[in-house]
């Protein structure tokens, strides 16, 4: 027996050498983390249970008969994180450049269904340099069940993908049904590479313009986030999974966070008066979040809208917010696509949505309406009206039109709406309502700058308010912003039971 047991521990550190030494340092020397160093840094010190150590391709042709590649280029299993159960998949770069062929996506996919059948969230660190073109169509079909799998998850355990190094061709679809992407700034992204675009279109581009992480965050939208490098995006992801349950059926993680529900004076300060003055949302987000901790998603892509994780009391939430300080939190295409994925994420995984309010309606022009901001803005529409969790709306300022509607008005479902004395609930601004229906009265004026600034104020008087509103039952309670916090917290404790019956349907028809 012992020496069988030698003979074990022989192969396992032959197979842990991955494509040996020199690539490993290799590797390292790229700024980059071997497979299993990747592993070993995210989950919980001796809790990793590898499978498929010595699992291998049945490819014949092109040299690959006997070709020994170990744990077939990826490293699969199950560990716990902060005490959580994970199953995770680590492609090997340094063997056969983490290429998949069809048992090195059989693994990945099987280790996904482990993570299905255990409701527990899956991990995906991604480098290789695509499909293994020796084995032809198995490697394609290795890829199928590969999205097959992701698409099965989707909605039932959370799934997050770590771009560590290249992701090219089919394997680039993996990472996009995911819930969450971070990539590196070591790390390229894309379906065609530099290459075939110039043989194609003739356009010239670098790898790094192409499918580097700010062409994805600030282009593309496809991201989630931007790491430094291999420990960073593993400390993103650890933070990530912080905030979210294990799966659709449990309920977030509740931690001992802050408790006071305090009044807060900062808050009096933050929002100006004027609607046209901008303002930092960020900095009303972290006076109302625990700690004023609050994990950012997707910030270099569409940053007139904010979404993101905090806590309150201790109690995950998503943050949806507008962005006064850029175009004036304006709603355009890309806004309501990035708010509206974030709220399908929370709403499926029992999240409750807190929403700030502050927007002037969705972006006029000729390009956002050839651009389809009718179909996209109704994403938004669909998203929050389809959400069953709780859905909390305090508007801090302005309110206005199909915006109001789109960013959780009461007719959207809004279990419970706040609203700052500041707040301006109407069809829209004064000014441009005063211009119609006030136009006559000001054109037949001997003074129609006077009479036009009359008008304003009167119309201002009568509808741009938050009191108006409340008489009609669209906003449940006029608060001072310095009680904001307490006024969520309560609401939240309130609607923890909150129930939502739907009528009996496959799914709805989102306006994709």
């Amino acid at each position: 027996m012992q020496d069988l047991s030698d003979d074990l521990r022989r192969r396992q550190e032959q197979a842990f050498l991955g494509g040996g030494a020199a690539r490993q340092d290799k590797q390292r020397e790229a700024g980059k983390l071997t497979a299993r160093e990747r592993v070993a840094a995210l989950v919980d010190e001796g809790s990793f249970e590898e499978t498929g150590l010595f699992a291998t391709h049945r490819a014949t042709l092109f040299g690959m008969e006997g070709k020994s590649l170990p744990a077939d280029g990826v490293v699969t299993g199950a560990a716990s994180i902060g005490g959580r159960l994970v199953h995770l998949a680590s492609q090997d770069f340094t063997v056969a450049g983490g290429s998949a062929g069809e048992v090195h996506s059989i693994k990945v996919a099987e280790i996904m269904h482990q993570s299905l059948k255990t409701g527990s969230p899956f991990v995906f660190i991604n480098d290789s340099g695509g499909a293994r073109v020796q084995e032809g169509v198995d490697s394609l079909s290795g890829y199928g069940k590969v999205f097959n799998a992701n698409v099965l998850l989707s909605g039932a355990v959370p799934q997050i993908s770590l771009i560590c190094g290249p992701c090219a061709g089919g394997a680039a679809y993996s990472p996009a049904l995911t819930d969450f992407i971070i990539q590196t700034r070591q790390a390229q992204l894309f379906i065609t590479g530099p290459q075939v675009i110039k043989q194609v279109t003739g356009e010239s581009v670098t790898a790094e313009q192409l499918g580097g992480p700010e062409a994805h965050m600030i282009h593309s939208g496809v991201i989630h986030f931007i790491a430094e490098d291999d420990r960073h995006a593993i400390l993103l992801c650890q933070k990530l999974l912080s905030f979210l349950p294990a799966n659709n059926l449990e309920d977030p993680p509740q931690i001992e966070g802050d408790c006071t529900v305090d009044p807060n004076p900062l808050l009096e300060t933050l929002v100006p008066v004027d609607p046209k003055q901008a303002y930092e949302v960020l900095k009303v987000i972290a006076a109302v979040v625990d700690f004023g901790d609050f994990l950012e998603v997707q910030a270099g892509h569409a940053p007139n809208i904010v979404v993101g994780f905090g806590r309150i009391s201790g109690n995950s939430v998503g943050i949806v917010a507008n962005q006064p300080s850029v175009q004036a939190g304006v709603l355009d295409i890309d806004a309501s696509n990035k708010a509206s994925r974030f709220i399908r994420f929370c709403n499926a995984f029992n999240i409750p949505v807190v929403t700030f309010v502050d927007v002037p309606g969705f972006l006029p022009g000729v390009k956002q309406e050839y651009g389809g901001i009718i179909r996209h803005g109704a994403k938004l529409l669909f998203a929050y009206a389809s959400a069953t969790v709780p859905k909390i709306t305090v508007i801090l300022r302005k309110s206005y039109g199909g915006a109001y509607l789109a960013m959780c008005g009461k007719g959207l479902g809004a279990d419970r709406v706040f609203a700052w004395p500041t707040a301006e609930v109407a069809v829209m601004g004064a000014e441009g309502a005063a211009e119609i229906v006030f136009r006559k009265e000001i054109d037949e004026a001997d003074k129609p700058e006077e009479k036009r600034q009359e008008l304003i104020a009167q119309y201002r008087e009568a509808f741009s308010n938050p009191y108006v509103a409340a008489e009609h039952r669209l906003v449940d309670a006029v608060i001072e912003p310095a009680l904001t916090r307490r006024h969520v917290a309560q609401a939240l404790e309130y609607l923890r039971i909150k129930r939502q019956p739907r009528p009996h349907k496959k799914h709805g028809l989102m306006p994709l």
